[in-house]
């Protein structure tokens, strides 16, 4: 019989992820045809794809689409979401490609620019742009509305992502973002100084109960999923500090509901409440500078800086990294030119 869990990290919504127990009565059966059975929407093309991704594995271990399931084997899949009732417009948007081969792409997404279709946002966005430039991404004859995304970054965060051009660099990527072998660094200046310098901050995240748009860290695992974000300081600046984030997990909004949880909301953010003087005193000089800071960037201080992962075909460790956006680095030297005053 098979038991389904739910997705482990907001680069896993995209995906759907299963655990299947293998009955104690059920016969030997090639484990290709084992799954069709049981995975709704799952063709056999997909399933071979993950299987040759190593997306399928069979008592923690890769599997071929020949081997011959037994009783209590216990076999874990990740598959792209199946294909959903959405039209996509191809919009010739440019792209900030940085790497691109026969597998996959590599882009640099600015602030302001939403990731993929959805309400309030049906155009404009990241994968309208891929569906212009590109011909034939993983799932988009089907017309899912997610061509190639492996992962996500929110709309007002600038920075890396990963593009799958394959089904097989798909279902293998998503594989690594399901082990979190990925490697991603963030930047954010964030509101005080972080004590310690460097930490560890983890939680279950989950839905407000008081704002539905707004994640919050509880100590319920029945309440959220668990996360886990390494900081370290990168430059303090009085009031204010630059700060390195390495993502252990990926949930949504996890930068900026952890930092804020250790009483550090990101600068300009307003939804977590850091878009207010939450350091010094909010009058005279120090309050206009603040606002003129706040216009300048007028979006949370989180950039996507560095990202790391296996290549899916050649198996080499590929790494990526990008320069601070025009508004936030005008930001912090605003900031750095107030402290040496």
């Amino acid at each position: 019989m098979a038991e389904e869990i739910e997705e482990f990290s907001e680069e896993d919504e995209l995906y759907e992820h299963h655990r299947v127990v293998v009955d104690k009565g059920q016969g030997l059966l090639r484990v290709d045809r084992f799954l069709m059975d049981r995975l709704p929407n799952a063709t056999r093309t997909k399933i071979q794809a993950a299987i040759d991704a190593e997306s399928v594995r069979i008592n923690d271990r890769p599997t071929k689409a020949s081997y011959k399931v037994k009783p209590l084997d216990v076999i874990t899949i990740s598959l792209p979401h199946p294909p959903r009732e959405t039209d996509l417009v191809p919009e010739n948007i440019p792209l900030n490609i940085i790497y691109e081969d026969d597998e996959l792409l590599v882009l640099n997404k600015p602030a302001g620019m939403v990731v993929h279709p959805a309400y309030g946002n049906w155009n404009g966005t990241v994968v309208n742009a891929l569906v212009y430039h590109f011909q034939n991404l993983p799932t988009t004859q089907n017309g899912v509305a997610r061509p190639g995304l492996v992962h996500r970054i929110d709309k007002d965060t600038s920075g890396l992502m990963v593009i799958a051009k394959t089904e097989y660099a798909m279902t293998h990527l998503a594989r690594q973002f399901y082990d979190h072998t990925i490697e991603r660094t963030y930047n954010a200046l964030v509101w005080g100084i972080p004590e310690p310098p460097a930490g560890t901050i983890t939680g279950y995240i989950g839905r407000s109960v008081k704002d539905r748009k707004v994640q919050t860290i509880y100590d319920d695992e029945s309440k959220g999923k668990w996360a886990v974000t390494h900081y370290k300081t990168l430059e303090v600046l009085r009031y204010v500090t630059l700060v390195q984030c390495n993502l252990e997990t990926g949930r949504t909004h996890q930068i900026r509901a952890h930092m804020k949880h250790i009483g550090h909301p990101l600068f300009s953010d307003a939804m977590y409440g850091g878009d207010r003087i939450l350091r010094g005193t909010p009058v005279g000089s120090y309050k206009s500078f603040v606002d003129n800071a706040f216009k300048l960037l007028p979006r949370q201080a989180l950039h996507a800086k560095s990202l790391g992962f296996e290549h899916p075909r050649t198996r080499q460790w590929l790494q990526f990294d990008s320069e601070l956006p025009d508004d936030f680095r005008a930001v912090l030297e605003k900031w750095r030119n107030y402290v040496t005053v």
